[in-house]
């Protein structure tokens, strides 16, 4: 109602501009001046309004983000991009004063990630990085083509809220399947010989998480434990979102992650975002985790979206 409003409002103001400038009377000019210039001062407190509704409706949790990064197609190229890609996200933590903590990562012979979750604590840590959940795709030629060929690869970014007690339940025991094994990893110093990881799995659902880069297995139950919360919350919410709006899919908030969202194409040095239709010249600056742009332009167009809801 207030958006009908407020575009009825700028009409009308539009319309007595139009008549103050045109030729005519002197007296009807003036009406009209006065007219336009009440209108868009009533237009401004309506914008006003517009953006508390949606500030309200679109009010970020406070809490803990998990960030999980896993390749989607492209093999040791994807796994390759999983590690670029956690680079570039823990950067721009550092670069925004949130702190991070590793949760788990599998690392591969080529110096590459099968796999590696993180979380990201700090004031507006959602409103940053909530915009990262969805399919990552990268073209460029790997260092392992001879011929110069670029190959695409896609890898998938999971953006989760930490849940709290009252979102989430306590698990059952019985609901939980946990195992206990030796640390695996590309070998040295750093491979544990007693059996510190751990793997868990929601029998319900099906899920599975495993964690094994801490030292104690105790650790590493907890930081697994976090991670399955997580995303119990977020497949609960994206059933909710399913039920609630089916007809509309939104990435951010209801977890959609078939589309690709990001495309980094390392010979012409370009990124393009595919949900704005945005593409920046600046490859090298937002793989080093300068990506308040790409981020003020995202939170721009979901504003401008936001606001044009009823």
């Amino acid at each position: 109602m207030t958006y009908r409003t407020y575009r009825s409002v700028e009409r009308d103001a539009a319309e007595a501009e139009a008549i103050f400038h045109a030729q005519g009377d002197f007296e009807i000019r003036e009406l009209a001046k006065e007219e336009a210039a009440s209108l868009r001062q009533q237009q401004a407190k309506l914008f006003a309004q517009l953006e508390r509704c949606w500030a309200q409706r679109h009010e970020d949790p406070e809490r803990p983000l998990i960030i999980e990064v896993r390749p989607g197609t492209g093999g040791l190229e994807a796994s390759l991009f999983v590690a670029d890609l956690y680079r570039m996200l823990t950067k721009y933590a550092a670069k925004c004063g949130l702190s991070v903590e590793p949760m788990h990562s599998q690392p591969t012979e080529a110096g590459g990630l099968k796999e590696v979750a993180f979380s990201v604590k700090g004031p507006g840590a959602w409103q940053r990085f909530k915009y990262e959940s969805g399919v990552h795709r990268v073209q460029r030629v790997p260092s392992t083509e001879a011929q110069g060929r670029i190959h695409t690869s896609t890898v998938t970014v999971a953006v989760l809220p930490e849940p709290e007690e009252v979102e989430l339940s306590p698990i059952p025991g019985r609901d939980l399947q946990i195992d206990v094994y030796r640390s695996s990893g590309p070998g040295g110093q750093g491979v544990n010989t007693t059996d510190s990881a751990v793997r868990i799995r929601h029998i319900p659902t099906g899920l599975v998480v495993t964690c094994q880069d801490e030292r104690s297995q105790l650790r590493n139950k907890e930081k697994a434990m976090r991670v399955l919360r997580a995303r119990l919350l977020d497949q609960m919410q994206r059933e909710k979102a399913r039920e609630v709006a089916t007809d509309r899919r939104r990435q951010v908030g209801t977890g959609e992650r078939s589309e690709k969202i990001r495309t980094y194409n390392f010979p012409d040095r370009r990124v393009t975002d595919h949900r704005i239709g945005v593409t920046l010249h600046k490859l090298d600056l937002i793989m080093e985790g300068e990506l308040q742009e790409l981020v003020e332009l995202l939170i721009a167009d979901e504003r401008a979206k936001g606001l044009e809801q009823p």
